[in-house]
C-alpha cells in the first residue's frame, strides 16, 4: 500500500480510501490487475466496485472494469467488509484537547480497521460519532487488550507526540493476571529477540539482538494466581503476551499464547485478563506532564476461574 497519498477522495461513513500504485505487468485491464494483487476479495466483487464507482485515480476519474491497465497510475478504493459481527462494548473519551484525544478502550474491540472490522473499531466509530475526519491513532493496542490509547486529531501536531513514543518517552504501565511462580526472580526483566512466527497470528522469540524488553513485578499474589504490573521499554506486537507465556506465565484469557484457538470463538465472558493501565509523558506541544489511568479494572484474583488459567508446570 502506498503511503504517499495526494488527491485522496472522501472518507466514506469514517473510512478513509485504501492506496494502490500499480506495478508494471502483463494485464490488460485495471479489473485483471486487482483481481490479481488482491486474491483475497473475488473478481465478482471488484467488477460491482469498479461499476459502481468505487475506484478512482489521484486524479478523481473514475477507473471502470475495462479501464485500460496502466503501470504507475495510483488508485484509490474502498475497503468494504460483507458481514461485520457487531461488538457490544464502547470506548470511552476520558480527556482530550485541540490535539490530543485520550480514549479507554474496552476488550475485543479493535483500534483501527484490519480483517473483518471495519465500522466495529474504536477509530471508525469516534470518527463517525464526533465528525473528527483526521482522528488517528498514535499508538495501539491489541483487540483482546483493554485500556489506553492515545489519538492524534490534527495532521500538523501529529508527528510531535508519535515521536515520544519513537524515541521512548512515553512510561506506559499495564497489568495482567497470570499465574503465580514463586520460583522466578522477581522482579523479573524480560528482554529477547521476538518476529513473526509461522502463523500469521502469533510472534514468538528467536535468537538474535534484543528488540522487546519488558519490566514484570508482581503486585497481588492469591493461590496459583497473581496480578502483575508490566511495563514494557519497547513495543513490539504482542510483546507482553509473548514475554510472559515464554516465563510460564500466559496471561488468563489468552487464546493466541501458548496455544492459538480457532477464529471467532472469543468468549466475551472471559476477557483476556490485560489491560493498559496507565500512561505518562511530557506534551511535546506545551511542556506539561501529562499523565491518564484507565477506568477499567481486571477481574478480582478470586473470581478468576483456575480452569481458564494455564498453570506452570
Amino acid at each position: 500500500m502506498s503511503l504517499y497519498r495526494p488527491n485522496p477522495p472522501p472518507a466514506r461513513n469514517g473510512v478513509g480510501a485504501s492506496c494502490v500504485v500499480l506495478a508494471p505487468g502483463p494485464w490488460a485491464t485495471m479489473l485483471d490487475y486487482l483481481v490479481q494483487r488482491f486474491p483475497g476479495v473475488a473478481a465478482a466483487t471488484w467488477a460491482q466496485r469498479l461499476n459502481n464507482g468505487d475506484v478512482v485515480d489521484d486524479h478523481s476519474q473514475v477507473i471502470t472494469s475495462d479501464t485500460a491497465f496502466e503501470a504507475g497510475r495510483r488508485l484509490y478504493y474502498y475497503r468494504a467488509v460483507p458481514s461485520e459481527p457487531p461488538i457490544p462494548f464502547e470506548a470511552v473519551v476520558l480527556w482530550q484537547d485541540a490535539h490530543l484525544m485520550v480514549v479507554d478502550k474496552p476488550h475485543f474491540l479493535p483500534v483501527m480497521p484490519s480483517g473483518k472490522y471495519l465500522q466495529e473499531t474504536v477509530l471508525i466509530r469516534l470518527k463517525n460519532a464526533l465528525g473528527l475526519d483526521a482522528l488517528s491513532p498514535i499508538h495501539r493496542i491489541d483487540r483482546d487488550t483493554a485500556g489506553l490509547v492515545l489519538f492524534s486529531k490534527q495532521v500538523a501536531s501529529r508527528a510531535a507526540y508519535q515521536n515520544l513514543f519513537r524515541s521512548r518517552q512515553v512510561d506506559k504501565t499495564y497489568e495482567c493476571i497470570a499465574p503465580w511462580n514463586p520460583d522466578l526472580p522477581w522482579p523479573v526483566t524480560r528482554q529477547s529477540r521476538i518476529e513473526p512466527a509461522a502463523h500469521f497470528m502469533q510472534q514468538t522469540e528467536v535468537d538474535g539482538a534484543p528488540n522487546a524488553l519488558t519490566h514484570i513485578t508482581p503486585i497481588e499474589v492469591q493461590g496459583a494466581l497473581a496480578r502483575y504490573a508490566l511495563k514494557p521499554v519497547t513495543g513490539q506486537r504482542h510483546q507482553l503476551r509473548v514475554h510472559m507465556a515464554a516465563l510460564g506465565l500466559p496471561i488468563v484469557g489468552d487464546g493466541i499464547y501458548p496455544t492459538l484457538t480457532p477464529e471467532g470463538s472469543a468468549d466475551y465472558s472471559q476477557p483476556l485478563q490485560l489491560l493498559a493501565k496507565s500512561i505518562a509523558f511530557t506534551d511535546p506541544l506545551t511542556g506539561e506532564p501529562r499523565q491518564f489511568e484507565s477506568a477499567k479494572k481486571l477481574r478480582g484474583l478470586a473470581e478468576v476461574s483456575l480452569e481458564t488459567t494455564f498453570l506452570p508446570p
